[in-house]
């Protein structure tokens, strides 16, 4: 697949998601996971979604439509330390309530760091998407951070703490431009 455009639809800041009945792809992730890079990156687009360097921007639902034809969905980073038990609450509802109701969600790709070790919260999203059967990816990002040698041993740890089989997981940077093809590929799968 090749993305010919790519454009900022909406944001949702409330359970009012948005209405299409193109299909959608949802990415999701630990705050900080490089998210809206990954979206840059394969939308080949450098500032299509926002990005920062501090943890925990995104706190709405944004809406990008490819190729006039699916939509890639932003959904709020989880895991940020310094917000308030009320507002993570908040966050888990929202997450799940749009995972949960989404009538086009065709699959969620699970975004992860490849330096850091899954969290609890990691491992509570793959068995909520197992629960609910939403077909499951899983994206490690920010592999240019380390060497090949470390890059293997940390994926041989994340599919053993996850329990995923190395088949539903895409190695990319955004930086060297590894994995493209791959992840385009696979949401093809999902979108035709």
């Amino acid at each position: 697949m090749e993305i010919k455009s790519a454009e900022f639809v909406t944001s949702v800041a409330d359970k009012n998601f948005y209405k299409s009945s193109y299909p959608e792809i949802a990415f999701v992730g630990r705050s900080n996971v490089g998210k809206s890079s990954l979206i840059n990156f394969i939308s080949r687009r450098k500032n299509l979604a926002k990005t920062s360097s501090t943890p925990g921007k995104t706190k709405l639902i944004n809406y990008f439509l490819l190729n006039k034809s699916f939509f890639l969905v932003d959904l709020p980073g989880y895991g940020y330390a310094q917000v308030s038990k009320q507002e993570k609450t908040n966050w888990g509802d929202f997450l799940e309530d749009y995972l949960k109701t989404s009538k086009n969600l065709k699959c969620v790709y699970l975004l992860l760091d490849v330096r850091r070790t899954p969290t609890d919260q990691d491992e509570q999203m793959i068995k909520f998407l197992y629960f609910n059967r939403i077909p499951m990816k899983i994206v490690i990002t920010k592999t240019d951070t380390l060497s090949r040698s470390q890059v293997a041993n940390q994926l041989f740890m994340i599919t053993g703490k996850l329990g995923v089989m190395k088949s539903d997981v895409i190695v990319t940077s955004s930086l060297d431009k590894k994995g493209q093809v791959e992840l385009l590929s696979s949401i093809e799968s999902f979108v035709g």
